[in-house]
């Protein structure tokens, strides 16, 4: 056995970034295969509480502590050494550490000694704070309405962004962002979250020929990239640092509502402007009009109403860029599927397939010209879309 779990962890040290996946449903399907009922039952029906108290270690500071514990020279921290360091009662500390340790975050050495493990410095992450807050406050509530939110429909298909869970949840009348206007700490919490959760390595720029779609001479005062629905402009910052004026000329305008752009980022030679992308589009003649995870946000009839906005601002040199997650039709992975539900809850939104895609594209008078997958574990990818 022992030999066995040392060749797995052999082969999970070698995975390359598209193996990971695979390899984690695998030995996960394997421990489920394990299981009694109740085993199954514990797991998932406690996986709040996993949230809940990976939250308050954060929140304690315990997986920085016992990080830096382990990358010294003590190694691992005492109960009273944790007490001392966040003010915590140590009863209540080797009740969290405890819990932590039984899932897997920290691991125990000692009937009061803890230290950090992989899964512990994955939790010191710059994303993993701001996607806790914004999973346990923003979205947890939402999953918890849920299932007597589609009984109540019926079990249909949501296609309806007035009428969802999120809007049982926070008994409110408003979406998601516009809710955000008047709350600014989950706002931060998914601005941040969005921000951190990959590198400008993982993004579209790494696969997609802007400089070969751009002709010569492109003129400075001329629009050049679009960034509709942008949120407060990370993208037009990469956009930007990858391709400065004096390589690409053009103006680069970020677009979105009044409560972003007032937080919007001040990014030297990017436009920082408000729209509502569901009305005409202002900016005419653009080369590239960009949306990064905006359509997952809205139902079918909303999606083909921004399509068509765009649409009638386009000509015939320029290009719609639409960054999305395009699940497979077999075997969705986890993320992809967990996304999928969650747009569901919040905005009656979907994930879609290409082929989904292309259907939308058909309706609205578009064609898809190419894929770009730049992150296969997760199947984001920038679609290339034109006028016929």
């Amino acid at each position: 056995m022992d030999a066995a779990i040392d060749n797995i962890k052999q082969l999970a040290s070698e995975a390359g970034h598209g193996a990971r996946q695979p390899i984690i449903l695998a030995l996960t399907k394997l421990i489920y295969a394990l299981e009694t009922p109740d085993d199954t039952v514990q797991r998932i029906g406690g996986l709040a509480l996993q949230t809940s108290v990976a939250l308050t270690a954060v929140d304690l500071g315990l997986f920085r502590l016992l990080v830096e514990a382990e990358e010294g020279s003590t190694g691992s921290l005492t109960l009273s050494e944790l007490e001392a360091k966040t003010g915590a009662d140590k009863t209540l500390l080797l009740r969290l550490v405890r819990y932590l340790a039984s899932i897997g975050l920290v691991d125990q050495v000692s009937k009061d000694a803890f230290k950090a493990n992989h899964a512990s410095k994955n939790m010191t992450a710059k994303v993993a704070e701001s996607g806790l807050r914004h999973y346990f406050y923003t979205c947890c509530p939402e999953y918890f309405a849920l299932p007597d939110h589609l009984k109540r429909a019926g079990y249909k298909n949501a296609n309806d962004e007035t009428q969802t869970a999120w809007h049982d949840a926070f008994k409110t009348d408003k979406g998601p962002f516009a809710w955000f206007a008047d709350k600014p700490d989950n706002m931060a919490y998914f601005n941040d979250y969005m921000a951190f959760r990959r590198g400008p390595e993982l993004g579209w720029l790494s696969v997609y020929p802007v400089r070969e779609q751009v002709p010569a001479g492109w003129p400075a005062d001329r629009p050049l990239y679009v960034n509709i629905g942008g949120n407060i402009g990370h993208q037009c910052a990469e956009f930007r640092d990858r391709f400065p004026a004096e390589v690409l000329p053009g103006r680069v305008i970020l677009q979105d509502l009044p409560h972003s752009i007032a937080a919007a980022l001040p990014t030297p030679g990017v436009e920082n402007t408000v729209h509502d992308f569901f009305q005409p589009q202002p900016v005419r003649g653009a080369k590239f009009y960009f949306l990064r995870g905006v359509f997952h946000n809205h139902p079918d009839h909303k999606v083909k109403l921004l399509l068509g906005r765009t649409k009638d601002a386009m000509t015939a040199e320029s290009i719609l860029l639409i960054d999305e997650i395009i699940p497979p039709e077999m075997g969705t992975g986890l993320d992809a599927a967990a996304h999928d539900i969650t747009m569901l809850a919040a905005f009656a939104g979907a994930e879609r397939s290409e082929e989904q895609w292309r259907g939308l594209f058909d309706e609205v008078g578009l064609r898809l010209v190419k894929t770009y997958v730049y992150n296969e574990a997760s199947y984001e990818s920038v679609m290339d879309v034109r006028l016929p």
